[in-house]
């Protein structure tokens, strides 16, 4: 698996599922991008300027509300994810 460097973290982003609006199916091109995901892997923490450790917030498994447009989106063995900075994440879901 991947390991994020710095403060970021890797998500699985959770696919929207197919809505049909009286009978029409959206095509996938005009479908919003998914905002929420799991978080597949985060670094052990970052470093402050004073060289101090300040530990992630969010943990492994944990289903993760983000900004609209935050991240960046990687294919990796098949499989695609997004690679956002922490404080892109807005929410952890219970």
């Amino acid at each position: 698996m991947l390991k994020p460097l710095g403060d970021r973290v890797i998500l699985q982003q959770q696919e929207e599922e197919e809505q049909t609006i009286g009978g029409i199916v959206i095509a996938n091109n005009a479908k919003e991008k998914p905002q929420s995901g799991k978080v597949v892997a985060v670094n052990d923490g970052r470093v402050l300027d004073n060289r101090t450790k300040v530990d992630p917030s969010v943990k492994v498994g944990d289903q993760v509300l983000f900004d609209k447009y935050a991240g960046t989106e990687v294919k990796y063995q098949g499989a695609k994810y997004l690679v956002l900075h922490e404080k892109d994440i807005v929410a952890i879901e219970d």
